[in-house]
Parts: C-alpha cells; structure tokens; sequence
C-alpha cells in the first residue's frame, strides 16, 4: 500500500466531500498532543527513547469518535493522529537537546520562555520545510515505504471498512501489545538478547532487540533496504569493534562494556560522518524534486492554477510558509540575543539554525521514509547539527561562555524540527494513502506542536525538580550532547578521525553506487543513508529488522500480491500498532511508579531464554499470517 504509482487512487478519493479538518478533530488531536507529549518526555528522559504517537492516537480518536460520538470520518481520525504525533515531536526535540544546558551547568533550572519559543521555532520549521519536499519523497522516490505511515493508513481504512478484514491487524495489535507488556511490563523478556566475548585481543559481539515492531518494520521496509540497514551495522559491530581491539586501562573490563564503549565513543561517529555526506547527498539528489515543490507551491499565487490543483495536493500556499518562516527568524534572532547578550551572535545563530533546520528536515523526512519514526536516529543528526554549529561558530570567532549555550540553542531548534519534519512526512503519508488534504495536516502539525510547546517546559521542570535530569533521570541523549560540546570547547575530546573515515567511506559509496552500479542497472544497491543509519544505530536494532525483511522476501518468492491486499502488512501494521500502544500504557506505570516486574522468580538464563522463544514466535506469526490467501483478509 506504499501508493508509489502514477495510477494510485487514495481510499477517499480527491473529489469527494468528507469532513476532515473539523472543531471535534482539532480539540482531541490537541488533548492527546499534550498526554502524549508529556507521557513521552518522562519516558524519553528515563530511557532515551520515545513511543510514536500516529498509531496510538489513531486508534484512540476510532474509539472516540467513531466508538463513543458515533459519527467520526477517517479523515477526522487522520487529522487527530497527525496532531497528537506532534505533541511526542516536540517532545523528543527538547528533550535529546536542552536538558544538556542544565548538565553543563549553563542552567540550574528550565527557563520557560526559551525553551518554549525553540520548540516553537523547531514546529514551523520542520513543517514548512517538509513541504516543498513532501511530492518526491512521498509520492516519487519509490524506496521510501515509510513503514508506520503505512501502518497507520491500514489501521484507519480497516477501521472505516470493519468487517473480517480488520483480523489481521486485530491479531496483530493483541500479539505486539501481550510481548510489550511480558517484556516491559512484567519485565519477564530482555530488552535486548546479547553477548561479547574477548579473543586474541579483540571485542566480539552480537545482539538483537526483543521487539515484535522492528520485525513488522522490516517486513514493510522490505529485505532490499533492511540488509543495508543490517550491512552497515554489521561492519560497524562485526569488523569496526574487532579491529579496534581493547582499549587500555579496560582489560579486566566486562566485555560488553568494551563493546558499548567503543561503539559510543568511536564507532556511532562514522555513521555521523557517514549520515552527514548522505544528507547533503539526497538533497543534492532531490534537487529536482525540491524546484517541482516550490514550483507547486508558488500556483498558490495564482487563483486559477490553485483552483486546477486536486483537493489531496494542497498544500499551505507560498504566502502563509513565508510568513512563518520570516516570523520564526525574527523571533530565533531576539531569542538568541537575550541568551547570548549579542545580537552579532544572535544573527549569526539564527543563520546557521536555518541552514541546519533545513538539510536535517530533509535527512530526517529521508530516514523516517526507511525505517520509520520510531527508529529515526535523530541524535545522529543533531550531533552533525552540534559539529556544525561550532564549528562555524568557532571560524566566526564565538568561543565565549556563550557559545555552548547557543550551540546547544541551535542543536534545540534543529532537533525540535528534525523530529517534526520525520513526522510530519510520516503523518503525510498516511494521508496520502487514506485521501487527506495535505493543507489540513501540515496545519494540524503546526497546532499540535506550538501548543505541546507550552506544555513541556513546565513539565521539564517538574520532573528536574522531582528526579533531577541527568542524576534520578540519566537523560542519555543529553547526556552525550553535553559531552560533545564540552569536547568542542576545550573541556573533553571528540574522535574526529572516525568522523573523518565515515565521511570517506561513504562518498565512496556513492561514486561506486552512481558510476557503476545505477548505469549496469544492478538490482544491488549501496544506497549510503541506510547504511549509515545502521552504523549509527545498535546492531541488535538491525537485527530484528533484518528478519522481518526476510520473511518479506521468503513470501514474495512464492507470490506476489498488492501491498493493501498484503496479510503480512496488515499484521505487521497490527504489531507496531499493538507495541506502541502498550508502550505509552507501561510509560504511564513507570510515571506513577507502579511496579508490574515478576522477574525476580526467573532466573537470567530462563529470561533469555524466553526472550528467543519470543523473537521466534513473533517471526513465526508473521510468516504465517502474511503467507495467507489475501483473500482472507477481506
């Protein structure tokens, strides 16, 4: 259901008249932004990572809407899931960032305003720039399934459909949401199966995720981009940590702490680098795409031209996305000043803001198209923003108290629109794929995110208070960012030779995959981000991935059957859709402290060995469930 074809007729087609962008929608798309923001930011803090909100919200405004009020459209229930996403946007954004200010010690406390306008700021940016891009990526570049845009579209139309063909999707949910809530829940599976051991002077390691969403994301994303994504992994952790060998003083080490640190301190920065060149590179790439955007968008000035584009082309006119962005920088510019007390600093960060914003909005729309949201290293990409702010900063002549508080400033902003351009082109895709008006979304985002904006410095607050960010709540992401910019000026090291052989490695990649194998028309391909994004991330990330691209491909050997009509994608839809729900529910646990762990009555052997038999379970479901007559799923 990927619609990456010239024929592809959404499910509510341009010309029909369906309420969409209604007072109901936006009210309850703003609740949940606001739940779902704050839910995410305990959790981002407390476990570096954030659930997505698209599949969650969605399910909960059917059940609103359609369930409770009993008059909810589809198009209602799109435009509430694409709200609500842009609450754990925002989240996300100042979370991985700003909390680094009060671990440097620049802040003791969450300043409001600030943090607020850079989550503003970072909203309408990360909206605005995905829009010239929102026709090649979503629509032309036919490697991007954007695997949770799919999933979400699927959970919609089965839900406006009814009937047997919801059982796909019904198993699906049930399975992910009982192995989230054994494994994180009563804490009975590991989080992550793994196991390193010493020879000869070298760290050998593997490992896989226990998550019944990775293998549905690899099964959408298909076995061509997840052995990439498995590739690049495998030679950051198979061969990268081998060569390096031990490092000295960790001889007596445990080591799997040996094979962490060398992944976080060395090898993560090739995919930096790596991640780095691929952006500028699928920019470079899109470049065509990008003028047909703006070309597209500019008809808006013309009333005849705009009156010819369909309902389900629509996007926020040339006037409106100038606006914003004149008022964004106008507001970064006297933001950065008050912080600074510089206004040649202030203008000087809110120029480099505005490029960064830009190139990480389309890195992170790319990415977010291969392996979703929820597996977005958006971290990556901020550390790149982070090298790049200082580094201009530094030839600027900034290297003041100021500059790690507005190097950090620019990461918030950059980060904040990062994470909501991933989304929105996410959200973009499910509506799409369902027949929304892309106008409504891109509007919706914007409330959505301006709105959680206010809510999460408070929040913040509270919890730094409560816990104490970086102590109580261990804030990784942060953590590593103040790390990184205290490297930068003068107070740590940073290894900008690993920066260095990812940055190589990967034009290398790109005159071998241009030259050589787009003009033999190979069905190989070494597309550089995938490959990048698997360095950056934990191999036991791309393993999981791996196996359900697999499966995907064991079934399209034996048929091949339109993806809408794919058993195998709706399940999968099912498992992401039954994970996240079951995540933001154990987030609320974990808020209230309710302790669900039996863990304690098994020992570590017997837990890991249930956390196999549920990788193999799960892929065995899903293989099962996709080799099915799509006709059942009707």
């Amino acid at each position: 259901m990927s619609g990456n074809n010239e024929n592809f007729e959404p499910f509510v087609r341009h010309d029909q008249v369906v309420p969409e962008f209604t007072l109901k929608a936006v009210l309850l798309g703003v609740i949940l932004a606001v739940i779902l923001g704050a839910a995410n930011t305990y959790l981002g803090l407390y476990a570096g990572m954030t659930v997505s909100a698209s599949i969650p919200a969605a399910v909960i405004s059917m059940a609103i809407l359609r369930g409770i009020l009993k008059r909810g459209t589809i198009l209602e229930n799109n435009i509430v899931q694409t709200i609500a996403s842009a609450g754990q946007s925002v989240a996300a954004g100042l979370i991985f960032t700003i909390p680094a200010l009060i671990i440097v010690g620049v802040w003791t406390d969450f300043h409001f305003w600030p943090t607020a306008l850079m989550g503003i700021a970072g909203v309408l940016l990360g909206v605005i720039f995905m829009i010239p891009l929102r026709k090649v990526l979503i629509i032309e570049e036919k490697e991007l399934t954007y695997p949770e845009g799919v999933a979400c579209a699927e959970v919609l139309i089965v839900g406006e459909k009814g009937g047997t063909r919801f059982k796909p999707i019904f198993y699906g949910v049930f399975l992910g949401g009982l192995f989230k809530f054994i494994g994180s829940g009563l804490n009975m599976l590991k989080g992550t199966i793994e196991w390193a051991t010493g020879l000869g002077g070298r760290v050998i390691y593997f490992g896989s995720d226990v998550s019944m969403a990775l293998i549905a994301v690899g099964y959408i994303i298909n076995l061509d981009v997840s052995f990439l994504i498995f590739l690049g992994g495998f030679l950051g952790w198979c061969v990268g940590i081998p060569l390096m060998g031990i490092p000295v003083g960790m001889e007596h080490s445990s080591m799997m702490d040996v094979a962490y640190e060398l992944w976080s301190t060395k090898i993560r920065y090739i995919g930096v680098g790596a991640m780095l060149v691929g952006g500028v590179w699928s920019i470079i790439s899109m470049r065509n795409g990008i003028l047909k955007g703006m070309s597209h968008i500019t008809k808006s000035f013309n009333k005849s031209e705009e009156a010819k584009v369909k309902r389900t082309e629509k996007d926020m006119g040339i006037i409106s996305i100038l606006i914003i962005f004149l008022v964004t920088i106008v507001i970064m510019v006297l933001l950065y000043n008050y912080l600074t007390q510089s206004l040649k600093m202030g203008i000087a960060a809110t120029f480099i803001m505005a490029i960064c914003a830009f190139i990480f909005v389309a890195v992170s729309s790319y990415i977010t198209g291969l392996v979703g949201s929820s597996n977005n290293p958006v971290s990556g990409m901020t550390i790149c923003a982070l090298l790049f702010t200082a580094a201009l900063l530094l030839v600027l002549g900034f290297n003041n108290g100021n500059s790690i508080l507005s190097t950090l400033g620019i990461a918030g902003v950059v980060c904040v629109a990062s994470c909501v351009g991933g989304d929105t082109s996410q959200d973009l895709k499910t509506g799409y794929l369902v027949g929304g008006t892309p106008k409504f979304q891109q509007i919706g985002m914007i409330i959505g995110g301006v709105t959680s904006a206010f809510f999460i410095p408070p929040v913040l607050s509270l919890l730094h208070k409560a816990y104490g960010i970086g102590t109580g709540l261990k804030a990784p992401q942060a953590n590593l960012f103040a790390s990184i910019t205290k490297a930068i000026f003068g107070t740590g090291s940073m290894p900008k030779n690993m920066i260095l052989i990812g940055i190589i490695g990967s034009i290398i990649c790109i005159i071998v995959d241009e030259l050589y194998l787009k003009r033999k028309n190979s069905k190989l391909r070494i597309y550089v981000m995938p490959i990048a994004v698997g360095i950056y991330l934990p191999l036991s990330l791309d393993i999981p991935i791996l196996i359900g691209g697999f499966i995907r491909h064991l079934i399209n050997r034996k048929r091949m059957v339109e993806e809408s009509k794919d058993p195998g994608i709706l399940f999968s839809s099912g498992l992401i859709a039954g994970e996240s729900l079951m995540g933001i529910l154990i987030a609320l646990f974990i808020f209230l402290k309710w302790d669900l762990s039996i863990n304690s009555y098994f020992s570590n052997s017997m837990i890991v060995l249930l956390s196999v038999a549920a990788i193999i379970i799960g892929s065995f479901f899903l293989w099962n469930s996709a080799r099915k007559d799509p006709d059942a799923a009707k």
